[in-house]
């Protein structure tokens, strides 16, 4: 271990030179990895939501589906508009009334629930058929130029068209993000730190360690926006403290006496050992999100994991290197520390530590109340402002047709005409579906089979399979289309038990049922793995118990707030946010129990081991604390993504939380359990008896 902390500081140009050469793989990387702006492609290929899309689309050769509203246009118009639209790269079918028939055919004569829904006073319909998924790029390409081919008077509907202006939205506010994290931040590091030019020289490391992570991510082929959005703010949150930690270190070192060659030395070997241990259980954290059916978590699992061991590595091998090429300039910016002395806080706490354990009980049941009650949505459009185009033909839809969701049904073609006609007519009378589209709904009575167009059969009948639209007034996610999707299951299956309900609110409904499990798969999981490690860095059967219930604490104050405030969460804020707060702030928890651990071995009495180590720790949690909080909170009030906003909003307060309950509640807990700690850690007695 000594002899790297001299390697580092003997080639530092060497290695600021290598670290600067590796940004050019890496801003390449990060330029050409994928964005996946769908989260629901995230579901598990398993289920039978997702095979179905993938027989739609071998099958019938459509993946993403979409409604255009079209207002105050003319048969003609329309018609011509439906030529155009055909002729976009990635479109494979658009189907109006005017499709079913030649034109000429007034549409008196097609049957009624025909005419009626796909045209009302003067506002028409017309579905389009995507040649690939919801997200492809061609997809996503096929309705912006759409877009531009329908003027003011058509408007494009459903979830290619969310996605578009998610990857709109996301990526002009990507950069804004980062912004407001590093201004936030460095504003903290330079009011509580010792030197106004630090801020600047934490910022390239962590910013060149965040450039390695998003770069690498070009080798797992893509990442969903909400990764991408998040990785570079979360990064610099969790991995500031090390920087933190290594100057500490190093002014320590110097004033010891050593030279500013060796002490660096010391303060590199000290950093490495701290910061490895405390960083596994951030990792561990991250790397819970893995173990979730809905791979959104695995996707940001891992990119923040990896993006964890980037800033270890770049704590001890480019931070050491950048601070002593430029130390004389840090000297000469230096400035007083704001943060007082904690001694007389931690006097006060420790004096008071019976009533911080009543207020912990008095707050635990409301806290554990409103964490299982906070209210969650899952319809991904409710993350998203009103002034998208993509909203906009949402409300024109269920304004002028009183449509919503849109499901497809994929059912065998084998089924006899009675059979078919029988099964449109119970979903028909369902409540809450406007009409059922399907090959053998278009024939009225003044429609024979004949004359439909051959390129329309080809539309409903491919492959031995069948496909039936059914449009629905119930808006995705609800309670009522939910019922809805179970009763036309139930339907379909009577005459083809081998038939699929596919699309949005389908693949909706799953996500809610798949995520619930998660929710508790990966708390599980996280608490689980956290505690073992606690458990081998202490060898202790209750500090883990301890340091684990403080955190969870914060943790159910954090998610339990919005239950009292009446705010819905985004579904993925329930699932992620426990576990990253968990695993970015029990380092706080673990660095004061570490320290009076040390004290109380050493013969201090508890009174005086407990003050001793929050006095010492305090500082590192609160700055430590500040900088997570800056990182998240401006990215938090900035975002009109709701998923993005709550997301950040939750880390910024939760930083804060944890922050104050490991000032306050732990010291007390620890004070109240520390003949248990003594007795259950492995070593502990002995050594105070020995007097070591």
């Amino acid at each position: 271990m000594k002899n790297f902390g001299k390697g580092i500081v003997k080639h530092r140009i060497l290695i600021l030179v290598i670290s600067l050469l590796l940004l050019i793989p890496s801003v390449l990387g990060y330029i050409n990895t994928r964005v996946n702006y769908d989260i629901l492609s995230y579901l598990p290929s398993d289920i039978e939501t997702m095979k179905g899309q993938d027989i739609l689309k071998d099958n019938f050769g459509k993946g993403g589906f979409a409604i255009e509203v079209m207002d105050g246009m003319s048969m003609n118009d329309i018609s011509q508009l439906q030529q155009e639209i055909e002729k976009v790269d990635g479109v494979e079918d658009v189907i109006w009334y005017g499709s079913i028939a030649d034109s000429s055919i007034p549409i008196e004569a097609l049957p009624s629930d025909i005419s009626k829904n796909f045209s009302n006073e003067d506002s028409s319909l017309m579905a389009i058929f995507f040649r690939d998924g919801t997200s492809s790029d061609t997809t996503i390409q096929a309705v912006e130029q759409i877009r531009k081919l329908s003027d003011h008077q058509a408007h494009i509907s459903g979830m290619s068209a969310v996605v578009l202006d998610i990857q709109k939205l996301s990526e002009s506010e990507a950069p804004i993000y980062v912004f407001l994290a590093v201004i936030l931040t460095c504003i903290i590091i330079a009011i509580f730190m010792d030197a106004w030019i630090l801020p600047l020289f934490f910022m390239i490391n962590i910013g060149m360690a965040i450039l390695y992570n998003l770069g690498s991510n070009y080798f797992l082929g893509e990442i969903s926006y909400i990764t991408k959005a998040l990785a570079a703010v979360l990064q610099l949150g969790v991995t500031l403290d090390y920087s933190i930690f290594l100057w500490h270190s190093y002014e320590e070192q110097q004033e010891n006496g050593l030279s500013r060659d060796d002490a660096m030395t010391q303060a590199i070997n000290s950093t490495l050992s701290s910061v490895v241990g405390s960083s596994t259980t951030t990792v561990a954290g991250f790397l819970a999100l893995c173990f979730m059916s809905f791979t959104l978590g695995k996707d940001l699992g891992i990119v923040m994991a990896k993006g964890v061991v980037f800033g270890v590595i770049a704590c001890v091998t480019i931070l050491p290197s950048i601070i002593l090429v430029f130390d004389r300039l840090i000297k000469k910016t230096k400035h007083k520390v704001v943060l007082p002395k904690m001694d007389k806080f931690a006097s006060f706490v420790v004096k008071h530590y019976k009533s911080f354990v009543v207020v912990f009980l008095i707050i635990l049941l409301p806290a554990v109340y409103g964490y299982q009650r906070t209210p969650v949505y899952y319809d991904l459009t409710n993350s998203l402002p009103d002034s998208l185009e993509s909203m906009q033909a949402n409300k024109e839809l269920k304004d002028k047709f009183d449509m919503n969701a849109t499901h497809m049904i994929l059912a065998s073609s084998d089924l006899s005409y009675k059979e078919d006609k029988e099964m449109l007519c119970q979903l028909e009378d369902l409540d809450g579906i406007k009409f059922v589209l399907g090959r053998d709904s278009l024939l009225g009575p003044n429609i024979p089979k004949d004359m439909l167009p051959k390129k329309l059969e080809d539309t409903f009948e491919s492959h031995g399979y069948q496909l039936i639209i059914v449009q629905s007034e119930y808006k995705t996610a609800s309670d009522e289309v939910n019922q809805q999707i179970d009763n036309i299951n139930n339907i379909v299956k009577k005459y083809d038990d081998k038939a699929m309900v596919i699309g949005e609110a389908p693949c909706t409904k799953d996500l809610i049922s798949i995520t619930d499990n998660d929710f508790k798969v990966v708390n599980y999981i996280s608490i689980g793995v956290i505690f073992f490690i606690i458990l081998f860095v202490f060898k202790s059967a209750f500090i883990p118990v301890l340091l684990v219930t403080v955190i969870e604490f914060a943790i159910f104050i954090n998610l339990g707030i919005p239950y009292y405030t009446n705010t819905s969460l985004p579904f993925i804020a329930s699932i992620v946010i426990g576990t990253i707060q968990l695993g970015a702030t029990v380092d706080y928890a673990i660095l004061m129990t570490n320290r009076y651990k040390k004290e109380r071995i050493d013969g201090h009495t508890k009174l005086e081991a407990v003050q001793i180590a929050l006095t010492t720790s305090a500082n590192s949690i609160i700055v430590s604390a500040l900088g997570f909080f800056a990182a998240t909170f401006g990215v938090g009030l900035y975002s009109n993504i709701d998923m993005i906003s709550a997301l950040c909003s939750l880390m910024a307060r939760g930083a804060i939380v944890s922050m104050l309950t490991v000032l306050f509640i732990l010291p007390s807990m620890l004070m109240v359990f520390d003949k248990p700690i003594i007795y259950t850690t492995i070593g502990m007695k002995k050594s105070m008896k020995e007097g070591k």
